[in-house]
């Protein structure tokens, strides 16, 4: 028997380049075009100047299907958007909104062994026998109908809690940041599975073909010494479509990268352009019938749409004088927390899914009575103008807001007690705060409670799953069917744990 080794002589170099670099190709288009470039439909029904091919592909391949999974939702939504405010670093529980007297009364004085016996801490803490408790800095004040106890650091935030729903019942499993990020947005340590955005994105779709359903901004506190490093894998798609991956604006110079034409080219030579590329992808599609043709189709014409769907998101001249007060004085600061916040409401008004605000600098290991009321400074009033915005717009009871870290802080000392100025708290995985609003969820409520120390959850613990199986049913999806089949089995957001809370459900 003999074999014919020699090339098939159909398969030309450029074409086995070209089909190789393919997935290559649509990578590293990905942050030129954004995820809905991929996935949503971008084209009205006859839009000008759009190839026979682009409207085909646009209107008939499920590529490109802009309204989500066949017969999702699951059941009827409370929510239809989400602003996930993640406070990078881990926000201190007993400094900011979990109130414990007996902290504060036992203040320098050992932490008893029963409260951390078997438990494990960062290398920073080592072994915890022996650390020196440390009681709250500010004082603390019942605030509103619902009297929740809100710290003087956080003013804004108390004039508000009758509008939240605070969980202090959170524990989770990670010790360390980035593992505990992705654990909350990914429902796994290690990064590769799909978050949070690309679950809601892939199972729920767009309601603006002009802007990516899933949106992320990052910020961090000038001057700070303890800022975490943002991931990308903190907004990827996993195993997940490509198009199902948060599209970051930025907060310097373009809002999204080689969005703006080069100089010299003006808009009607970029439609021209596109149009010639369509007909070209439109002969390879028809040679190749390779998917990926039509989706690099969908992505300059998304790109095309956005050149003027983001220059009007991002413009707030027609913002209020009153709103923009409402924020607090960074808010025309691009890159600042304030100011995304205040974009994070613009982005929800023109149907954007879901938007992920992540600002750092929380993680105080030696710098609580610096560091920690800068945080405050510049993350509490533009957070509780969010909410007031929200509700004045007739949006909060349609939007969930989510506000919380990775993990808490431990309620015992890291550093020197004799030396305030390096006074810290290491991580604490075992007790912490996170707080929802609007959305379908009770306003003016306190659900589960810790120890006197804050050490240990003591009453309706509340575990990341949880967290995340209720964020999904109030977007009304069921975290047990939404699954995807990957590596021969079926993957979901909530691994294979996680129960919605319903006593926190309005």
């Amino acid at each position: 028997m003999s074999f014919d080794k020699r090339p098939d002589p159909r398969v030309t170099r450029r074409h086995l380049l070209s089909r190789s670099a393919a997935g290559l190709a649509s990578a590293a288009a990905y942050p030129l075009f954004g995820a809905h470039a991929l996935g949503a439909q971008p084209f009205d029904p006859n839009p000008q100047g759009a190839s026979a091919f682009a409207r085909t592909q646009g209107e008939n391949g499920s590529l490109f299907r802009s309204s989500g999974q066949p017969g999702m939702p699951h059941h009827k939504p409370r929510a239809k958007s989400l602003i996930y405010l993640f406070q990078n670093g881990a926000p201190t529980h007993v400094d900011l909104f979990d109130y414990k007297p007996e902290l504060a009364a036992r203040h320098g004085q050992p932490v008893p062994e029963e409260f951390i016996a078997g438990k494990r801490f960062s290398t920073m803490t080592g072994e915890a026998s022996g650390k020196l408790l440390l009681g709250p800095l500010e004082p603390f004040h019942q605030h509103g109908e619902s009297g929740a106890w809100v710290s003087e650091l956080m003013p804004h935030t108390a004039k508000i809690v009758d509008e939240l729903c605070f969980l202090k019942g959170m524990h989770t499993e990670a010790i360390n940041h980035a593992p505990a990020i992705s654990f909350f947005l990914s429902g796994a340590e290690m990064p590769g599975r799909p978050t949070l955005g690309a679950w809601l994105a892939h199972a729920l779709g767009a309601e603006n073909p002009n802007l990516p359903p899933f949106v992320v901004m990052t910020s961090v506190s000038k001057g700070t010494t303890c800022g975490q490093i943002f991931y990308d894998f903190y907004w990827e798609s996993g195993y997940l479509p490509s198009r199902y991956q948060g599209v970051k604006l930025r907060g310097g110079g373009d809002p999204v990268l080689y969005l703006s034409n080069p100089a010299g080219v003006s808009r009607n030579v970029r439609r021209g352009v596109l149009d010639d590329i369509a007909a070209l992808n439109e002969l390879t599609h028809q040679r190749t019938g390779d998917p990926e043709v039509a989706a690099r189709t969908a992505q300059y014409e998304m790109a095309y749409r956005m050149q003027d769907s983001v220059p009007e998101l991002v413009d707030l001249s027609n913002e209020p004088q009153h709103v923009l007060d409402m924020y607090g004085p960074q808010v025309t600061e691009r890159g600042s927390f304030a100011h995304n916040c205040l974009m994070a409401r613009r982005l929800i008004e023109r149907g954007t899914r879901y938007v992920q605000v992540m600002h750092a600098g929380w993680d105080q290991h030696s710098s609580l009575t610096t560091e920690l009321y800068t945080q405050c400074k510049d993350t509490d009033q533009p957070s509780a103008a969010l909410i007031l915005d929200l509700k004045q717009r007739g949006l909060l009871d349609e939007t969930l807001v989510v506000w919380g870290g990775e993990f808490g802080r431990t309620p015992f000392l890291q550093g020197d007690i004799t030396n305030r100025k390096l006074w810290g708290r290491d991580h604490h995985p075992y007790a912490f705060t996170q707080w929802l609003a609007g959305g379908g969820v009770k306003p003016g409520i306190t659900y589960g409670a810790t120890d006197e120390l804050g050490m240990n959850v003591v009453q309706d613990a509340v575990h990341v799953h949880d967290l995340q199986a209720t964020i999904l049913h109030l977007m009304g999806l069921d975290h047990e069917q939404l699954t995807v089949k990957y590596q021969g089995r079926r993957f979901r957001l909530t691994d294979v744990s996680g129960e919605v809370l319903r006593a926190v459900l309005a």
